[in-house]
């Protein structure tokens, strides 16, 4: 058996650290592109709009000026909790279909 200096990593040490480093470059532009991508959801037949990005960064709230001319103001809070909540599961799915390949299988 060949016998190896201290300090001296094993060749299949290496290349799992190359992997390692390849899998994290390949996550860090997934993870770049996933912030300039936006999802959007609708709320109360249009009512509500809220845009957000897959990094899970709202970037936008619209409310339908009719909505407000009748001021239900728990109507309006729900729809817009709806919407915002309804953006967060696009945003998420968004992610997971990107970034699941590189996980192989590990919840993100």
């Amino acid at each position: 058996m060949a016998k190896r200096s201290k300090g001296q990593k094993p060749k299949n040490t290496i290349s799992m650290m190359q992997q390692l480093q390849q899998l994290q470059q390949q996550v860090e532009v997934a993870q770049a592109q996933l912030a300039e991508e936006t999802v959007t959801a609708t709320v109360g037949g249009g009512a509500v709009k809220v845009d957000m990005t897959g990094d899970q960064r709202c970037t936008g709230i619209e409310i339908a000026p009719e909505l407000l001319e009748d001021a239900d103001v728990e109507m309006l809070q729900d729809l817009l909790l709806s919407a915002f909540n309804a953006a967060m599961d696009q945003s998420r799915d968004l992610a997971a279909e990107r970034l699941g390949p590189l996980a192989g299988g590990l919840p993100i």
